[in-house]
């Protein structure tokens, strides 16, 4: 384990959360950087729209490795790459893949259980596997953020005590398939990221959205990483149109 693995895993603390604003190649990682980033994060839908592509690993995967390469040399900050599904259904597949990934001086990634490509999530036990081959292959220091998609996958009004005891479930068996950290995207009530907080093994990320809880309502909820997600890249978008529009109004 190196400085910036053990630095990067010792940022995520429940009520003091980590906020990652999330790049998506070398410029924008040196710029969050400079803002006083603690760590750099990239999203996928991010990365793959920047270089052209949709979401979901249609950004190949020799590009995505090379674009993780690219940005850990542009800062001296711990870097952790969203790796959608390891770009392989088959534990050795993803296993292979993520030590690529390590290889390119990542010191994390996220890894997700929805099925690529395909509909719904892979059974518990299944992601658990996928997990705990990663696991063998990057070794004990690299930070695995296994990423569930239950609150994705289903509409805001539908989250429900159910959905939380099931994600509560999924988290106590990744731990014990070897990950590092738990990442509930899409869920806004914060009574139910309490509770996942609380009866969760690992430090839980949260992904911030425009109009959503505060990053103090997420510490005082006990979250210990907050994402942006795709929001950034959006931003950074708008900003860019506008100025290129009023340069056009202006000629």
């Amino acid at each position: 384990m190196t400085t910036l693995h053990q630095a990067f895993a010792q940022l995520h603390v429940p009520g003091d959360p980590l906020i990652l604003f999330n790049a998506w190649d070398p410029g924008s990682a040196a710029a969050v950087a400079r803002a006083g980033a603690r760590a750099i994060a990239t999203g996928s839908f991010s990365v793959a729209a920047a270089h052209g592509f949709a979401d979901g690993e249609a950004l190949p995967l020799e590009l995505a490795l090379a674009n993780a390469t690219r940005i850990v040399k542009a800062v001296e900050l711990p870097v952790t790459i969203d790796f959608e599904g390891g770009y392989a259904a088959d534990p050795a597949g993803c296993a292979a893949h993520h030590a690529q990934l390590a290889a390119t001086g990542a010191v994390g990634c996220n890894f997700e259980d929805r099925v690529i490509g395909g509909e719904g999530l892979h059974e518990t036990a299944a992601q658990a596997a996928r997990i705990a081959a990663v696991r063998k292959s990057v070794g004990a220091g690299f930070f695995i953020n296994a990423r569930t998609d239950i609150f994705l996958q289903n509409k805001p009004d539908t989250h429900d005590e159910a959905k939380a005891k099931a994600a509560i479930a999924r988290a106590i068996t990744y731990a014990e398939a070897g990950a590092s950290g738990f990442f509930i995207p899409g869920l806004r009530d914060l009574a139910l990221i309490q509770r996942i907080c609380r009866e969760s093994p690992l430090p839980v990320n949260v992904l911030a959205f425009p109009g959503g809880p505060s990053t103090v309502d997420f510490a005082r909820a006990g979250v210990a990483r907050i994402s942006h997600g795709p929001h950034p890249y959006r931003l950074m978008l708008k900003a860019l149109e506008d100025a290129a529009r009023t340069a056009h109004l202006r000629s």
